[in-house]
């Protein structure tokens, strides 16, 4: 049996993390380890891993091998061996994953990684405008930057979940849609504005 298909189908990208030490939250969240991070942005799941940060995505095998700096073959050599995984024949335990769906194809990922960039910008907006015009007493009117981040912050959460994680014709969809859409232009619209307001 082929070693990288062994390694996949045994060792979740959430088993990997925990074993080489990646501190996670309740929803599997944690700090990326591929760039500064100072809250966590990536996300992990059983089968692959993505950085709303960065963008770093890839399967337990890819982790292993950034984590360590390996080749994809060292990396799956060190998973069989750390989880005790035999060449010939995995673990009555593996754990038995589904397989996964057909790959979208590279201008697909494109528009999906493209569409997350610019949620991902702007739900970070959205987070400081919570904060920095939250009211300061209940007699204040509401800043309309307060509103917006009210009232996107689920919506763009929910998009970004499904790009991020789900089935690859839901994530092609839903850019699709974000692309033919008003919404995305919009977005990534104001922010240049606001990036060139702050750069000036």
């Amino acid at each position: 049996m082929n070693l990288f298909k062994i390694v996949k189908e045994s060792v979740t990208v959430k088993q990997t993390a925990a074993l080489y030490g990646l501190p996670v939250t309740t929803t599997w969240m944690t700090r990326c380890p591929f760039h500064e991070d100072h809250t966590p942005s990536m996300k992990l799941n059983d089968t692959y891993y993505y950085c709303f940060g960065c963008g770093a995505t890839g399967d337990v095998i890819d982790l292993t091998a950034q984590l360590f700096g390996l080749s994809s073959f060292q990396a799956a050599r060190k998973l069989t061996q750390d989880f005790g995984l035999s060449p010939d024949k995995p673990p009555s335990g593996a754990v038995a994953l589904p397989k996964p769906a057909a790959a979208s194809s590279d201008t697909q990922q494109e528009e999906i990684f493209y569409c997350l960039r610019v949620l991902h910008d702007y739900r970070d907006l959205l987070t400081r405008w919570q904060t920095e015009f939250a009211p300061l007493s209940p007699e204040e009117p509401l800043d309309e930057h307060f509103v917006e981040a009210l009232h996107m912050m689920a919506v763009v959460d929910d998009l970004i979940d499904c790009l991020a994680f789900g089935p690859t014709s839901k994530k092609a969809a839903a850019a699709k849609r974000l692309l033919d859409g008003q919404l995305l232009p919009m977005v990534e619209s104001r922010l240049n504005t606001l990036d060139r307001e702050e750069a000036a």
